[in-house]
Order: C-alpha cells, then sequence, then structure tokens
C-alpha cells in the first residue's frame, strides 16, 4: 500500500479514482488544481501522484516540469487524459511521467498502472538508501568509524573557505597515540585496533557539534575546529588529552594498558591550508619532544 495523490480539477473523476484506491487500501490525498497540488507534495511526499493534464490556473504540464525537476525523491507521475490523439501522454512521457492512464479509468488498469509505480518507487528508495550507504562507506575509516582522510580533507576545505569569507579564526589539532608501535608490538594488531577505536570515540565524546574529527593516517587523527582560536583548541586539546588518558584501554584477556596522546594546536583565517597543517603538525612534534601525553601550540600565527 502507499500514499497516492489525486489532482484532478473534476471532483467527479477525481471521485471515482479516489474510492478505487482507497478500497484497495492505500491513503489518499486529493488537490483540484496544480498549485494546490504542489503544495500537497512538498507537505505530505506522496510515493505516487496521478495527475490531470487539463486544468485551470496550472496545468498537468506545468505540474510535471516542476514534479520532474523539484519533487523531493523523484515521486512517479502517473498522467490521466482524457483525450484520444495519445498527444498529451506522448507529450507528459517526454516531461518526465512515468505513466499514464486514459479517462474514464478502468479499475483493473489503474491498479495495475498504481502498483507498478509503487515498485518504481520502492526501488528508487532502495537505490538511495544503497548508493547514500556507499558513499557513506567511502567516507569512514572503517576500524574508527571517524571520517576518513578524504573527507576531512573536503570539509577542511570548506572550513577554510567559510573563513576566509568571514574572516574569522579556525584551529586545527594534530593528535597522535604516543608509543603507538610500542602498542601494537606488545599487544598485537588487534590490541593496537581496539585502542584505535577507543581513543577514537573519546575525542568525539568531547567534540561540539560543529567540530570534525576525523582518521589522517596511521595513529594521528586531524581534528577541525571552526570558529575556534587558539586559546579555545588548547583547552579542547587537554580534555581530548585527559579523556584519553585518564582512564586504562581494555586490550584483551580482561587487561588493559594507560594510553596517552600528544597534540598540537594551530589556528588561522583559512588563507593558506597547507601551511595550517604544517604548523599544527610541528605544534605536535614539539609536545612530543616535550616528553609526550601533553599539548603544544603554535604561537607563529600573526592574528
Amino acid at each position: 500500500m502507499g500514499r497516492i495523490l489525486v489532482v484532478d480539477d473534476d471532483p467527479v473523476s477525481r471521485g471515482v479514482v479516489v474510492s478505487q484506491l482507497e478500497a484497495d487500501g492505500h491513503e489518499v490525498t486529493q488537490a483540484e488544481d496544480g498549485v494546490i497540488a504542489l503544495e500537497m507534495v512538498r507537505s505530505s511526499r506522496p510515493d505516487v501522484v496521478l495527475l490531470d493534464v487539463e486544468m485551470p490556473n496550472l496545468d498537468g504540464y506545468g505540474v510535471l516540469a516542476r514534479l520532474t525537476t523539484n519533487a523531493p525523491g523523484d515521486i512517479p507521475v502517473i498522467v490521466l487524459t482524457g483525450r484520444d490523439s495519445g498527444s498529451d501522454a506522448t507529450r507528459a512521457l517526454e516531461l518526465g511521467a512515468l505513466d499514464y492512464l486514459r479517462k474514464p479509468v478502468e479499475t483493473v488498469e489503474l491498479r495495475a498502472r498504481v502498483r507498478a509505480a509503487l515498485r518504481v518507487r520502492h526501488v528508487q528508495d532502495e537505490l538511495r538508501r544503497a548508493n547514500a550507504e556507499l558513499e557513506d562507506a567511502v567516507r569512514t575509516d572503517m576500524l574508527t568509524s571517524l571520517p576518513n582522510r578524504r573527507h576531512v580533507v573536503e570539509h577542511l576545505a570548506r572550513t577554510a573557505s567559510a573563513a576566509r569569507r568571514q574572516r574569522t579564526l579556525m584551529s586545527l589539532l594534530m593528535v597522535d597515540v604516543d608509543h603507538f608501535k610500542r602498542v601494537n608490538d606488545a599487544e598485537g594488531h588487534a590490541g593496537g585496533d581496539r585502542v584505535l577505536h577507543e581513543v577514537a570515540a573519546r575525542i568525539r565524546a568531547v567534540l561540539r557539534t560543529e567540530d570534525m574529527a576525523g582518521r589522517w593516517g596511521g595513529e594521528e587523527f586531524l581534528l577541525v575546529l571552526p570558529a575556534t582560536d587558539l586559546d579555545g583548541a588548547w583547552r579542547l586539546a587537554e580534555r581530548i588529552r585527559e579523556a584519553v588518558s585518564g582512564t586504562p584501554i581494555a586490550v584483551a584477556d580482561g587487561r588493559a594498558i594507560v594510553v596517552t596522546v600528544s597534540i598540537g594546536c594551530a589556528e588561522g583565517h583559512g588563507d593558506d591550508v597547507d601551511d595550517h597543517l604544517r604548523r599544527a603538525d610541528r605544534a605536535l612534534y614539539e609536545a612530543k619532544a616535550a616528553g609526550r601525553n601533553c599539548v603544544a601550540r603554535d604561537t607563529t600565527f600573526a592574528a
């Protein structure tokens, strides 16, 4: 069963179609002209539209042209026509209609055409879901469930562009798990994977809604912080450092190990993303040189 919108300015013809569809268990809404139909498409999001061609104000062709370019989810449209020449059906199909029915509508044919349109809608919905899942998989690091490097690079470019336009500060945090090779050597790659997964979860838990954290590569993570100066970035970095080191991470056989991170902070206006990344990376190595499990700030940027 589906949600069907019937659009026809003739109340008798519309009523016949509506009663037949409701008898089959469909949820049916009605519109008496094209303008109302477009509003109802936006508000009720039907699965299928049955659309009469000849209507005042905005005819079926006008409605169809708008639906095929702006309708949410590419709603299948079945055109209703009372003409015998076939010109209405041909034009409607060229404009993007899925199918057509001649009036007066035969019940058996109506049921068959609506069922077919609903199957098309179902396939479209499944395809969209599959594409969304594929896109998510392409952009997500499977181990940590954070955005992968490709996604972070794209997001960083957008954030930098916004910072340039608005002349606002943005900050980057480069986070590295300390002595990760030792973790892998002692706990095996499975243990190392558990550590990376948990570090990612703890980073995610302290982020603001507008921040993004992604896996930059290996045991490194990059955080993009819009509208954030160096002091704000440092405070967030300290919360991340404390969140990671504060509770041991379970690795295997009931054992848990203390894990720490080093973090480099750098601020900028989005003018030179590569330089911004280099400064964050340089600050990270300063944190490592200072003994690890600490946060270092790049102070070379002139705001």
